[in-house]
C-alpha cells in the first residue's frame, strides 16, 4: 500500500478458504529496491564475498531483516562455496521445528542476525540456528502473549510482521503500517499491498499495474480477503513488536509520497491527493534522471 497502486479502489473480495483469524489469517520488499535491505545487503556483502582464492573463508553470514527465503538459500550456498540450490534442497533433510501452519516452508522463521561459520557449518545447520532463533524470540511471553491479546496465533502475528516489514518506511512508520493491516482486516477490506504482490511475481518493484492486481495467486491481496497463506519474507523484531502492538489510529491508507515522507490517512479522498502527489515526485526523478 506504498504506491499508488496499494490504494486502487478494487475491492474484488474472493474468499479465503484457509485464513481466518478473528480478524482473519494470514511491501514492500520494494525497500530491496529503495534501500532497506540494500543497506542490510551492504553488510552481508563483505562477509560473504570470497575474493581472490587465497583470502579465508567468511567466519560468519549477516542475515538482514526483511530478506526472503530465497536470498537466505542464496547466501549460505555463497558463503559455504556450494553449488547454487544446495540450501534449498537441504530443507527436506534439515528437519526444522516449524510450527504446524507452515506446512514445512520456513518464510518468516529464518531469523534476521549474525551467524557463525565454523569449519563444519553446513546448510542444514544454518538453517536449523535460524528457526531456532526465531522459536525463542517469537514463542516467549511477549509475543505469544501479544498474538493471543490481538486474537492471532504466532504464525499469523510473524505473517502480519512480514508485511510490515516489506511495507513500513522505516522503523517509526512500522506501527501505523500494522495499524492500517488491522484495520482493514476487522472492516472485511482486502489489504491491497503490493508487498504481496511483489513476493508472488518473486520482484521488487515500486510500480504495480491493474495487470498485476489481477494474477491468480493466493498472495494477490488486492483479490483475497485476508492475511496471505503465509509469512513473505523473514521480519526483524521491530516488525514483530509492531504486530502485535500496532500503533493506535484509525488510518486505512498510505503512500510514501518521497523517503522521509509517509502520509496516512483514513480518508481516501486524501489519499488520492498523496498519490497524485507521489506520482508527480516520481515524474520529476524520472525526468531528471534522463
Amino acid at each position: 500500500m506504498n504506491t499508488p497502486s496499494r490504494s486502487t479502489t478494487t475491492t474484488t473480495t474472493t474468499a479465503s478458504t484457509r485464513n481466518t483469524i478473528r480478524l482473519t489469517r494470514r511491501g514492500r520488499l520494494v525497500l530491496i529496491a529503495t534501500g532497506a535491505v540494500v543497506a542490510g545487503t551492504a553488510v552481508a556483502v563483505p562477509l560473504l564475498a570470497l575474493g581472490d582464492e587465497e583470502e579465508a573463508r567468511p567466519t560468519s553470514l549477516v542475515i538482514p531483516e526483511g530478506w526472503r527465503a530465497s536470498q537466505v538459500y542464496q547466501a549460505v550456498d555463497k558463503a559455504l562455496a556450494l553449488p547454487p540450490g544446495t540450501t534449498r534442497k537441504s530443507l527436506a533433510k534439515a528437519h526444522l521445528r516449524l510450527p504446524n501452519d507452515a506446512e514445512g516452508n520456513p518464510e518468516g522463521y529464518l531469523f534476521p542476525a549474525t551467524y557463525p561459520l565454523d569449519e563444519k557449518a553446513t546448510p542444514e545447520k544454518l538453517l536449523t540456528a535460524m528457526v531456532d532463533t526465531a522459536d525463542k524470540k517469537f514463542n516467549g511471553a511477549p509475543i505469544a502473549a501479544g498474538a493471543q491479546r490481538n486474537a492471532m496465533n504466532v504464525y499469523q502475528a510473524v505473517t502480519i510482521a512480514s508485511i510490515v516489514q516489506a511495507e513500513a518506511a522505516d522503523e517509526a512508520d512500522m506501527g501505523k503500517v500494522a495499524r492500517v493491516i488491522f484495520n482493514r482486516l476487522e472492516r472485511g477490506m482486502p489489504l491491497q499491498m503490493d508487498s504481496t504482490l511483489n513476493y508472488a511475481l518473486n520482484r521488487s518493484t515500486l510500480r504495480t499495474t491493474v495487470k498485476d492486481t489481477r494474477i491468480d495467486s493466493p498472495y494477490n491481496s488486492y483479490q483475497r480477503m485476508g492475511l496471505p497463506p503465509t509469512p513473505i519474507d523473514n521480519p526483524g523484531e521491530a516488525a514483530m513488536r509492531a504486530a502485535i502492538s500496532p500503533a493506535p489510529g484509525d488510518w486505512l491508507y498510505f503512500v510514501t509520497v518521497k523517503p522521509g515522507d509517509t502520509r496516512f490517512t483514513a480518508d481516501y479522498r486524501e489519499h488520492q491527493r498523496n498519490v497524485e502527489e507521489f506520482n508527480r515526485h516520481q515524474r520529476s526523478a524520472s525526468a531528471a534522471a534522463r
